[in-house]
């Protein structure tokens, strides 16, 4: 791809953030809009759980996929088949007539999802070549995330206090239609030097992984853990194979080779209880606001912003501090908040009281601002950029993962707590085990930023590394002597 004037690098960067933008306010906006959905398509928290883990499910399953995709036949033809995809979905998702067509059309834009954000992640990572520049560019990316915080909760309280939880998908359809047209005029198309081949055999080992995992973790509190037991034998199984197999392909789906790098296994698992913990605290907290203290959407929404408008001011702090410290002080700023503010609620009931409910949101809202820039960079930097598509997918996958698990765990323990009783007279009791999922999520944080951010695990990612490009160049001498 040729160099890009800084003005072009930055509208390049103000694209790929629109995409994020609407893939982000797509699940900020559908969880204040829950209750409503609840009672209008007469939905379980089961039911609940689906509308948003059959997203992220299929997002997890195939953005690995999405990532390889873009790398072989072109950047920019599949973020912009992506964009399509997605605002097509929301249509379809704005029309759903019951509870399970809406769980349908939420696949369909996960589809489209699917080639959005590690592509445009891939696409930055291309145009910002410089360290530094790129880790300020990928702040700027992880602010969006606090944006999309900040308005869904209003904008979704808004749409549902006056039309219905139908209107928040429109919001997609214009922002779709502007990232567009403004990636088909401006965006450059790169592909990596040599595409890797499709890995149908790993990709379905994938879903089976990710689907009867987070299927049976969902349905055990309604169907009981014996109904379910076999969906975690698939799960174990089909993991047990992807270790097995995807080591023995040249070009696998999941490159293992990548995990010998500490920081990016770090980063992997770190993205897992990181966003695990956001998505429990989100389901959580809406069903609270709304159901315990009977609050509005609006008002739901506004509640929210103490957690929101955190994230989207530490956000981009934390990608400087990135650029110039490093990424071990924003993962330690992060675990601790995180894990302050889940204490919080599972030993002190902060939900009871206003104060302490505003101090643990405005908490968990500094710790998830903080943990998003470190990811993504000790992600794809270090790591050859002919794979910068893959390993921002696995990147995003293990968001993506980690949200449909804290969705799924989280959901299932509170069902089983709340049982056939009412929210308002156990909510607090029930939701304390969800809490305290929480506080070890963020302890994980804490813990792995220590350990995964010193020289030695620097050292095993300059390793590792050394090792993808070699085993490139080798299959790239290997190829030209056969042909």
């Amino acid at each position: 791809m040729p160099e890009l004037s800084p003005r072009r690098r930055m509208l390049v960067l103000a694209i790929c953030c629109m995409s994020l933008l609407i893939v982000s306010l797509d699940n900020t906006v559908l969880n204040v809009a829950l209750p409503s959905m609840q009672r209008d398509l007469h939905a379980t928290t089961s039911g609940l759980q689906w509308t948003i883990d059959a997203y992220t499910l299929v997002l997890a399953s195939l953005l690995m996929l999405a990532g390889s995709t873009a790398d072989r036949i072109g950047r920019k033809r599949v973020f912009m088949a992506g964009l399509v995809v997605f605002t097509i979905g929301s249509v379809l998702c704005s029309l759903a007539p019951s509870l399970s067509l809406l769980v349908v059309f939420r696949m369909v834009q996960a589809i489209g999802g699917s080639m959005l954000n590690p592509v445009a992640m891939s696409i930055i990572t291309n145009t910002f070549t410089d360290a530094r520049e790129r880790a300020r560019a990928i702040g700027v990316w992880g602010a969006v995330v606090g944006i999309s915080m900040a308005l869904g909760p209003l904008v979704g309280g808004l749409l549902v206090q006056s039309v219905s939880w139908r209107a928040i998908f429109w919001v997609n359809l214009p922002i779709g239609l502007a990232a567009l047209l403004l990636t088909l005029r401006f965006v450059p198309e790169s592909r990596a030097p040599k595409g890797r081949r499709p890995d149908p055999v790993g990709q379905v080992l994938v879903i089976a992984l990710f689907g009867a995992l987070t299927y049976g973790i969902i349905q055990a509190p309604d169907s009981g853990l014996a109904s379910v037991a076999p969906y975690f034998v698939i799960a174990v199984a089909a993991l047990a194979a992807l270790l097995w197999y995807e080591p023995r392909r040249d070009e696998p789906l999941i490159d293992l080779r990548f995990f010998r790098s500490a920081p990016f296994s770090g980063a992997t698992v770190i993205a897992i209880s990181a966003f695990a913990a956001l998505g429990g605290f989100l389901f959580m907290s809406t069903l609270y606001l709304q159901n315990v203290r009977g609050l509005d959407a609006l008002h739901a929404g506004l509640w929210m912003l103490p957690m929101a408008a955190p994230t989207f001011l530490c956000a981009p702090l934390s990608g400087r501090l990135v650029g110039t410290r490093g990424p071990r002080l924003p993962l330690l700023i992060a675990g601790t908040a995180m894990t302050v503010s889940g204490l919080m609620f599972a030993l002190f009931e902060a939900e009871t009281s206003d104060s302490t409910l505003f101090i643990g949101y405005v908490l968990f809202g500094i710790g998830f601002g903080f943990v998003n820039a470190p990811i993504t960079n000790t992600a794809v930097s270090g790591m050859p950029r002919a794979q910068a598509g893959v390993a921002a997918a696995v990147a995003s996958t293990s968001r993506q993962l980690g949200q449909t698990l804290g969705v799924a765990v989280i959901g299932a323990v509170l069902a089983a707590g709340i049982g056939s009783s009412s929210y308002r007279g156990t909510f607090v009791d029930a939701a304390r085990p969800g809490w305290w999922i929480l506080t070890v999520c963020g302890l994980a944080v804490l813990t792995l930023g220590l350990l995964t951010s010193g020289r030695w695990a620097r050292r095993t990612a300059e390793h590792a590394a050394e090792r993808l490009e070699t085993a490139e160049i080798r299959q790239s001498v290997g190829a030209t002597s056969r042909s």
